[in-house]
């Protein structure tokens, strides 16, 4: 039986398919009457289930760089960590990259998963280019600018299956990374935006205790030793407090490849705790020192399941489905104990206490919200049900998590 990473899920699929040709998928979905795509797995909840199951990681990957477009294209199985590889032969990079390396990109994109950074929109905002197949077997193909572009991109697996992606890109560059303990929390509250500022990804690592805890600062430019009277960290250090530093990415400003700096984890390595639950809230910018006094008067609830708890930004969007539509965003990121029904109790408490600012769940996180609730806060959700209704109207992409949490 098939589980997701965490080993919270077991996918009740009766066959998993692993087409090897383009072909061969356009066969699979075009007979199949419910199907999902599975890729790294790195989902904590049941948004990839379904009674058949395909994965893509048979596809030739067929990476294809267009320096006149500054584009590379490649089969959406691909991880970003074997991704990155591929770039650093072309002298390339992207954007921004998430906290690990080891997701698949078109999972990543479809979640609108991100990483961290004021200027930095979500890895879907990269997206030039999808290749999908429906569930009639037709292929689609559809560029930035296209009608509905921006409704199909996160797609939340809902519109067929993605196959192939086509991603911006930029000159090779190098970042570095500084760690700072013992941030206070009239510190973060005054300087919130200039500690925001302080990289291309800033992140607080926090377990809502009597300090704020810890600063991440990711640059391109040298980091300084000392950041609003903290100084920096002289050995490395790892999110969660106590665990071995071998796991993550280098630090003490030593520079460094983009994709080797900008996730918090190594690949090849275990990221994160590795048994963990993991949920997150989004929610617009203006709003964090509010809802930071809302979370810290739950801290009492929220330390006992708490492995760390991130706070980082990211940019607007006009991504129909992503969290970040519309305004730029702060994210509360809970990394949790493995204890399902408490973790879920606990985010019911958290959602109700985020509610007030227009809270987001992360699509591929735990959150307790269904449809009614989630539906207002998406301007463009009735548009993005219109585009599921067309481009799969026999609901082959559908599941009931889908049915429950998105569709309604």
């Amino acid at each position: 039986m098939e589980r997701n990473w965490a080993g919270n899920h077991a996918y009740g699929a009766a066959v998993l398919h692993r087409p090897a040709t383009l072909e061969q998928l356009q066969e699979i979905v075009a007979r199949a009457p419910r199907l999902r795509v599975l890729g790294s797995r790195h989902s904590f909840n049941a948004i990839a289930d379904a009674p058949e199951l395909v994965s893509l990681d048979a596809l030739p990957a067929e990476v294809v760089v267009d320096r006149a477009a500054r584009t590379v294209t490649f089969g959406a199985a691909l991880r970003y960590g074997e991704l990155a590889q591929a770039l650093r032969r072309e002298r390339l990079a992207l954007h921004n990259l998430a906290s690990l390396p080891h997701i698949s990109v078109a999972g990543a994109v479809a979640t609108a998963t991100h990483g961290s950074g004021d200027a930095s929109g979500n890895l879907a905002t990269a997206v030039a280019g999808l290749e999908l197949v429906l569930s009639s077997g037709a292929v689609v193909r559809a560029s930035r600018g296209d009608p509905d572009f921006d409704g199909l991109v996160v797609g939340l697996g809902a519109l067929g299956a993605v196959t192939r992606v086509t991603l911006d890109v930029e000159p090779d560059y190098e970042v570095r990374q500084r760690v700072f303990e013992g941030l206070g929390w009239e510190t973060l509250y005054e300087h919130f935006d200039a500690i925001t500022a302080a990289g291309s990804s800033v992140s607080v690592f926090t377990r809502w205790g009597s300090d704020a805890g810890a600063l991440w600062v990711k640059s391109r430019r040298p980091v300084p030793a000392e950041l609003l009277g903290i100084s920096a960290a002289t050995e490395e250090r790892h999110p969660i407090p106590g665990m071995d530093a071998a796991n993550c990415s280098r630090q003490l400003d030593a520079p460094g490849p983009w994709y080797e700096r900008l996730p918090h984890f190594r690949m090849g390595f275990t990221p994160s705790a590795g048994a963990e639950l993991q949920s997150e809230s989004l929610l617009p910018r203006r709003h964090a020192p509010a809802a930071i006094d809302a979370l810290r008067g739950l801290a009492g609830a929220i330390a006992p399941l708490l492995l760390v708890c991130e706070i980082r930004t990211v940019a607007a969007d006009r991504l129909w489905m992503s969290p970040q539509y519309g305004h730029d965003t702060v994210g509360f990121h809970f990394t949790w104990k493995p204890d399902q029904p408490a973790v879920e109790r606990v985010c019911a408490r958290i959602e109700a206490a985020l509610a007030p600012f227009g809270a987001r769940p992360h699509w591929g996180k735990l959150f307790v919200a269904d449809a009614a609730a989630i539906a207002p806060l998406y301007p463009r959700h009735a548009g993005f049900l219109g585009l599921v209704r067309r481009l799969d109207p026999r609901g082959a992409f559908s599941n009931a998590w889908l049915e429950e949490q998105v569709l309604g």
